[in-house]
């Protein structure tokens, strides 16, 4: 399992890269894996605000339908027009092709509040 040490992770197991005041966001190796093979991902809140722990859009796996959570407020720029035709991106790339949504940052004190990798791969137990 991957855990690159220059993200950012929430305890909901999304990841977020900082660049200046915007920030790429995913969901993490770990996560993709306990899903399985993912089919679909909805993002309704392009150009929206969302806060920190807020719902910004929902992944479908075979299985399951989850909810994906903003790790900071922030506004949503972009989503990543690959996912349309093929979301398996985020199983066999979760931190590079299979990104999720780009988003400026609006609040970036929050980001202090978010794990290391060290922290995370703690979290999870790997």
């Amino acid at each position: 399992m991957n855990f690159p040490a220059d993200l950012k992770y929430t305890k909901d197991h999304e990841w977020i890269r900082v660049e200046g005041d915007e920030a790429t966001i995913g969901i993490t190796d770990f996560a993709q894996g306990e899903l399985g093979d993912i089919v679909f991902i909805e993002i309704p809140t392009v150009g929206a605000e969302v806060a920190a722990n807020d719902v910004f859009g929902t992944i479908e796996a075979v299985k399951t339908v989850s909810d994906l959570f903003m790790p900071v407020t922030a506004t949503v720029l972009h989503i990543n027009d690959q996912l349309d035709s093929a979301p398996e991106l985020v199983n066999t790339d979760p931190y590079g092709d299979g990104w999720i949504v780009k988003v400026k940052i609006n609040n970036a004190a929050e980001l202090e509040q978010l794990l290391t990798a060290d922290a995370y791969q703690e979290l999870v137990g790997a």
